[in-house]
């Protein structure tokens, strides 16, 4: 019921209007009265009507003060103003505050009670329009997140200029403002893998996401299927220091009460300006990129990673050859789940890791090249993808072992190995996902009538997280999931608006809209006219 609060500082008047008009019975809640603006004033904060009659001649405060103060207050109330004098300044000073009718006196219960309902009728079209608006904004998440994550990737790159970043934040959603930033990476995975399609993983990945959503100075950005990235910001480095903390204990309690899964995370340093953002993702990643060498379950700052490579060793280590089969596993499970912009990290740490003094023997980089050479052609063997398929440069075992003259040639071939390594795997990934997104849309066309039809279960039906798959959607489409699931639906719904003679709410049901009002709103922003206008244009 919508809340009527009256002002009227003429007694006979004011219980006319209380008592005279059945209010409950007619769908209204009235809620107060007073007999002047500054009386009502409090009554009105406290109350919040829908509706407000008030008088515009009282003594204290008068109705016009009293309209642009509650105006101010409560945007969204209506106000009707009653006067006993029909002059043009009052009415358009009304006009100009916001006040919705302005009504000459005397004015009978009855006529009173008409304009009140054609108030009613226009707060319920508006709320419904506003129903409807936040309807279709949370239909049109995926935009948002697929944008969120633009400009993520603008950050890091340092592509835009400050202002640049912040209009864009603004547009996004995003506030990217913040005297202290620090950047945390953090994953989940099963087996040392990423566990995209795993039960437990889809509902931590959910249970992350809900939890990110209600942190306050927290920007959560999905880069699945490696996790989330939190850009952590603060009044302070202190202020952002624990507030990482807390978030890390929060994600970690998460992780601990699912005992088939593990978690990694890494942390940058605190920076202070947009521009230091990249640098303290940098060293997220470094850190993050730990997860190859050290225990699981642990979150890793920068200044963690000397810990894991304090060997002193003076000579070549007959044990670092002995190891040479664990290391081989990792570097498969680096070149199987790794990122291309963690390369230079778990290089950096692979060949510390083993003991650099080792290197300065040729007969020990020859026997590392070869076999950092055979782990990346079994890897993409594993893939059925040929080490043929390599640049020219990377295919002769023979001509990089003979360039690795030092250590920090090691680096370089290496390095360039690892990337066309890792480039032919996301080839292979993209090939294999484009058969799985045309299945998508098969399904797509073959049940958008399904109320259900969302992201996630398309997404389930070919195993891999909702955010990943909405990201391999567009790739492939260059439309999102929403974008294409309301194409089809729009299409069938013009078909049966020329073809049929079912009404407008019967062919919002049979194409997957079970609310009338919300497939009208829609095919009007989606096709430009509502379906009734599209179905009499097929008539002249």
């Amino acid at each position: 019921m919508l809340k009527v609060f009256l002002v009227e500082d003429e007694v006979v008047m004011r219980n006319g209007i209380k008592n005279n008009i059945p209010w409950a019975k007619e769908g209204f809640e009235f809620v107060g009265e007073a007999s002047d603006g500054e009386l009502a004033y409090p009554l009105i904060k406290k109350e919040k009507p829908d509706i407000l009659i008030t008088d515009i001649r009282m003594p204290f405060m008068d109705g016009l003060e009293l309209s642009r103060i509650v105006k101010k207050e409560l945007p969204q109330i209506k106000i009707l103003i009653l006067s006993g004098y029909n002059e043009f300044d009052y009415a358009k000073t009304a006009v100009n505050i916001g006040v919705t009718r302005y009504l000459l006196k005397p004015i009978s219960s009855v006529k009173l009670l008409e304009a009140v309902k054609e108030v009613a009728e226009l707060i319920n079209r508006e709320r419904e329009q506003e129903s409807m608006l936040q309807r279709y904004q949370k239909e049109m998440e995926e935009n948002t997140h697929l944008e969120q994550q633009k400009l993520w990737n603008d950050v890091v790159a340092g592509k835009l200029s400050t202002a640049e970043l912040l209009e864009r934040g603004q547009k996004v959603n995003m506030d990217l403002t913040a005297p202290a930033y620090l950047v945390f990476l953090f994953q989940v995975s099963q087996g040392g893998e990423s566990a995209g399609g795993s039960q437990d993983f889809v509902e931590i990945s959910e249970k992350i996401v809900r939890m990110a959503r209600e942190w306050e100075h927290v920007l959560a950005f999905d880069r699945s299927p490696d996790g989330w990235i939190f850009l952590i910001k603060g009044d302070s480095d202190e202020a952002a220091q624990e507030r990482f903390a807390e978030c890390a204990k929060q994600l970690t309690d998460l992780a601990q009460t699912y005992p088939s899964m593990e978690y990694f995370g890494g942390a940058g340093m605190v920076g202070h300006h947009l521009a230091d953002i990249r640098d303290s993702y940098r060293d997220a990643a470094k850190a993050f990129a730990g997860r190859f060498f050290a225990e699981p379950n642990q979150i890793l700052r920068p200044e963690d990673i000397g810990r894991l490579h304090s060997r002193a060793e003076d000579s070549l280590e007959l044990c670092s050859i002995h190891s040479r089969r664990t290391q081989r596993e990792l570097v498969e499970r680096f070149l199987r789940s790794g990122t291309l912009e963690e390369v230079d990290s778990f290089l950096e740490e692979y060949f510390l890791d083993t003991g650099e003094q080792n290197y300065q023997s040729m007969l020990y980089r020859q026997y590392v090249m070869m076999d950092l050479y055979f782990s990346a052609a079994d890897f993409l063997e594993s893939l059925k993808i040929g080490a043929d398929s390599l640049p020219e440069d990377c295919r002769d075992v023979n001509a990089l072992v003979g360039r690795a003259a030092t250590l920090e040639d090691m680096k370089i071939l290496m390095r360039r190995l690892f990337v066309e390594t890792m480039n032919l795997r996301e080839q292979n990934s993209l090939r294999k996902y484009s058969a799985a997104v045309q299945d998508a849309r098969q399904f797509i066309r073959e049940n958008y009538q399904r109320e259900d039809m969302s992201l996630l279960t398309v997404s389930s039906r070919i195993n891999i997280s909702p955010s990943y798959f909405s990201a391999v959607f567009r790739e492939e489409t260059g439309q999102t999931f929403v974008e294409f699931l309301t194409e089809v639906r729009m299409e069938r719904a013009k078909e049966l608006l020329m073809c049929s003679n079912l009404r407008t709410a019967e062919i919002g049901y049979e194409v997957g809209y079970r609310d009338a009002h919300y497939f009208s709103y829609l095919f009007k922003k989606v096709v430009g006219c509502s379906p009734k206008e599209y179905k009499n244009r097929g008539k002249e």
